[in-house]
């Protein structure tokens, strides 16, 4: 069979193609490694196999009673012909037949066609194609050097993906929709096993009504009459970027500006001979301009040519109103008041469907400690700006300092990763309750908060810190230094400033060798590591130059794509949390996830001379984007989700919705209170 396999070339690149006129592998020009899951490679090779190849797929046709669900895999007859392939699958019984047309040189195109041979009309439920890129964690080295992050837009006519190398460096490849529409893509093969290491394979979908009708906008009803077709084309190429990409598209929708605050306006621009049409919901389309006085995202869709495409609009409500909201929502709802003693001032998740708090269980993600840390901290942060009701913050932090110095860190500075077993640390939890103590010594003036919330990160660092990727580390060591410097602790200032360069020191030596963490590589891996190495490089620029820095941003800004959704644009790719977080157990992409902020953090602080002035200026603008388009998981009601499952599915279960547990996203508020340059106060 290897002897049979044909080679294409695509551009400078190539296409291996199975006998069967399945696609094998596609290879990069530059690093000759395939960017799709390859079944040659004995970690892909666990979830990935032949039957997941590039263009096989399914079709579900919906009788109003049991569905009909057939599968393409193995073709009934393969045709050669020039510069390609052409493979014919029929399924008689059901009056269904599929061509697919495969051809490739400069670009690569392909077009599959669904024929109705029977007597009778077919109505579509869903309709899959495999596009199985390597977009895989198996080690951040593996990562870097032949991995990629596919960017997925199924908005109808518009529909394109972008599969970009995880370490920034061109070309990638776009798909680019050149027939037909797109509506949706799922995720299959997620599971405990392939657990955050694995985005899954992404299946892409003119429609998905049967399983997830209302998502993305709500899925089209397709009917193929009797004698008719349902078409779809693409085509494929290496573009050296993604405004390369663009500029090879036609769009009929285009916006550079998806977020905006309630009574403001966004202007939208339809290509040539394009129909808008009105906007879903109450919004105001008015020469081009969409205005919205009621918090929501707003759906746009146009027409042109008989085809449709969309883009998803968001408008917020202002961010004190949001906080105050929330931490309303966080007094009456998130405390653990039924525990006695001071394990009543824990705060904790609650479950929207019920209206009840979790309980302590043996999933660390929904205990006491760990992220949930946020919420006390988000009352610190509007206290010291005068938000909310100031007595009842007082008290809610009065009684959660107790709870933490008597559950959660001891004096020697180690901080429990469940109140219930304190001899039990996680690292990441440190610097948070660093934040947390200093946060008090700033509003309340106790010193002994401080030289606490310095001791915690000199634990940190005594327990092998230096060798991790905590968050927001470098940002907090400066203003806890800072506020040593006035208490007149200079000497202990400077130790921990000595600390946090010899930290970047280290990472710098590391290169692409990064330790795995919680997941073996990702985004919140990268940001925390370049937050480190701009607060070490303003320190000491000869320890950690600039150049170390601009070296590794392209990591991080090749998480996010720029797809005309709200949720999407920017906002780095993170497919687990909704898993580990949430109360359904999603795996698949989650947009926005609340650490999209991390990468906010490094672009908005990014320090003068990594970058030239003009790309630094676009990088803060995506940086105040992702914090804004972050204020889309909090409730008007002031309940809040943390995790929105993005695809129409994962593994066959509907998703597109909001996850109903309240956990840990208030870290997205904390971060925006963090730069008032983009919400002014």
């Amino acid at each position: 069979m290897t002897a049979q396999i044909q080679r294409y070339d695509l551009g400078a690149g190539a296409v291996l193609v199975a006998p069967d006129g399945s696609i094998l592998q596609v290879l990069h020009p530059r690093t000759g490694r395939t960017v799709l899951l390859d079944e040659s490679d004995p970690q892909d090779r666990r979830f990935h196999d032949e039957s997941r190849r590039w263009g096989k797929g399914f079709c579900v046709i919906d009788t109003g009673a049991t569905p009909i669900g057939l599968r393409w895999d193995q073709p009934d007859r393969v045709d050669s012909v020039e510069r390609g392939w052409v493979q014919r699958q029929a399924w008689p019984d059901e009056g269904l037949a599929l061509r697919i047309d495969r051809r490739f040189g400069d670009h690569w195109t392909e077009t599959y066609t669904l024929s109705n041979t029977g007597a009778a009309p077919l109505r579509i439920g869903s309709v899959g194609v495999s596009t199985p890129w390597r977009d895989v964690y198996h080690s951040s080295a593996d990562s870097l050097a032949g991995a990629v992050h596919a960017h997925v837009w199924p908005g109808g006519a518009d529909a394109y993906a972008w599969a970009e190398p995880m370490d920034g460096g061109g070309p990638g490849l776009g798909l680019v929709l050149t027939a037909g529409e797109l509506w949706a893509y799922s995720v299959e093969s997620r599971d405990i096993v392939t657990s955050s290491n694995v985005r899954g394979h992404l299946y892409l979908h003119p429609t998905d009504v049967l399983r997830s009708p209302d998502a993305f906008g709500g899925q089209p009803k397709i009917t193929i009459e009797p004698g008719a077709e349902l078409t779809w084309s693409w085509r494929l190429g290496w573009y050296d970027d993604l405004a390369a990409l663009h500029a090879d598209r036609d769009p009929i929708l285009v916006t550079d500006q998806l977020l905006a605050e309630t009574g403001e306006s966004i202007m939208i621009t339809s290509g040539p001979d394009s129909v808008p049409l009105t906007p879903v919901g109450p919004a105001r389309l008015d020469a081009g301009s969409v205005t919205s006085e009621v918090p929501g995202e707003v759906e746009l869709r146009a027409e042109r040519d008989g085809r449709t495409a969309r883009v998803n609009l968001f408008f917020h409500r202002p961010l004190r109103q949001i906080v105050e909201q929330r931490i309303a929502f966080i007094a009456a709802r998130q405390l653990a008041r039924e525990r006695p003693g001071a394990g009543a001032a824990a705060f904790v998740p609650y479950d929207r469907r019920d209206g009840l708090t979790t309980l302590p269980t043996a999933w660390g993600d929904w205990n006491d400690v760990r992220e949930r840390v946020a919420m006390p901290i988000l009352l610190q942060q509007a206290r010291l700006r005068g938000w909310g009701d100031p007595a009842l913050i007082d008290e809610l932090l009065a009684g959660h300092a107790a709870f933490v110095e008597q559950r959660v860190v001891d004096p020697e500075g180690n901080v429990a990763d469940d109140s219930r077993l304190p001899g039990r640390t996680r690292l990441y939890n440190f610097p948070w309750y660093a934040r947390f103590f200093a946060a008090q010594h700033a509003l309340y003036g106790d010193r002994q908060d401080l030289d606490l919330a310095a001791t915690i990160i000199e634990r940190y660092y005594a327990l092998g810190g230096e060798r991790f990727l905590a968050f927001w580390l470098g940002g907090i060591i400066r203003d806890l230094a800072a506020a040593l410097e006035t208490a007149g602790d200079h000497e202990r200032a400077e130790g921990l400033r000595r600390l946090l360069v010899g930290h970047g020191r280290y990472f710098v030596g590391v290169a692409t060798e990064l330790p795995g963490h919680e997941v073996n590589y990702e985004q919140s891996m990268v940001a925390p590591l370049l937050d480190l190495l701009g607060h070490a490089h303003r320190i000491d620029p000869a320890a950690v130059p600039a150049a170390e820095v601009a070296l590794r941003l392209p990591w991080l800004t090749a998480f996010a794509g720029d797809q005309p959704d709200a949720r999407l644009r920017h906002i780095p790719i993170r497919h687990w949390d909704g898993y580990w977080f949430g109360a359904e157990r999603h795996w698949g992409d989650v947009f926005p996830h609340y650490w999209s902020v991390l990468s906010a953090e490094v672009f908005l602080g990014l320090p003068d001379g990594v970058v030239p002035s003009a790309r630094q200026a676009e990088l803060r603008a995506q940086g105040a984007a992702i914090l804004r388009a972050n204020l889309i998981n909090f409730a008007d009601d002031g309940w809040a989700t943390c995790a929105f499952v993005y695809p129409s599915c994962v593994n066959g279960n509907p998703t597109h919705h909001a996850d109903p547990l309240a956990n840990d996203q208030d870290w997205a508020l904390v971060a925006a209170l963090d730069h008032p340059e983009v919400f002014p106060h």
